[in-house]
């Protein structure tokens, strides 16, 4: 797997993260917007073996989301809309930097009821990465988009979100789409 879909995989999971966070304060599902609204969210920790390189690089992370859950017709599970902003800046233990930026649009393409408690739901991830040096000039980038699985359990009631539990992330559907510069051959130069 190429470094670029990797950031990809972690974004995305860290877009399902959220997804999960929020269905449990949804309300009940009507035929008009559920629930909207913002919030900003970070990480950081240490990758000791950052790209199989044997190099620790410190990773902090924030995000901004700006959401919309929303009914298309009374009775069904509700879907998911998300405008993300995130910065993700990886640091050497020299002190050397590379800034990554994303910005996409996340959001429910399909929800399938798989009749057993649980809904399987498509998400489409579309938007574009820019990783930059510390003078900003751009050494790779990702835009393009990418479709991934969840398995979500609706305790029963599909219509409303506020009981259901993140079950798993079931990976990719369609790899990402567009170029697809290789992060790690883009920042080990630096970082490495």
């Amino acid at each position: 797997m190429s470094g670029s879909i990797h950031r990809r995989g972690i974004l995305a999971a860290a877009a399902a993260v959220a997804f999960a966070a929020t269905v449990v304060a949804a309300p009940p599902a009507t035929a008009r917007p559920l629930e909207r609204g913002t919030f900003v969210d970070g990480f950081s920790f240490t990758d000791e073996n950052f790209c199989d390189a044997g190099i620790a690089v410190e990773v902090e992370a924030t995000q901004e989301v700006r959401f919309l859950f929303n009914s298309r017709k009374p009775g069904t599970a509700p879907y998911w809309t998300a405008n993300v902003w995130e910065t993700v800046v990886y640091t050497n233990v020299a002190g050397d930097s590379v800034t990554e930026l994303t910005r996409l649009v996340d959001k429910d393409l399909a929800i399938t009821d798989n009749g057993d408690g649980t809904l399987t739901i498509l998400v489409l991830a579309t938007g574009n990465t820019t990783v930059s040096d510390e003078s900003g000039t751009a050494i790779a980038r990702n835009p393009g988009q990418v479709r991934y699985e969840l398995l979500i359990d609706h305790n029963g009631t599909p219509e409303d979100p506020s009981d259901d539990q993140f079950i798993d992330f079931l990976g990719l559907v369609k790899e990402s789409t567009g170029r697809t510069d290789d992060f790690c051959a883009a920042v080990l130069p630096i970082l490495g």
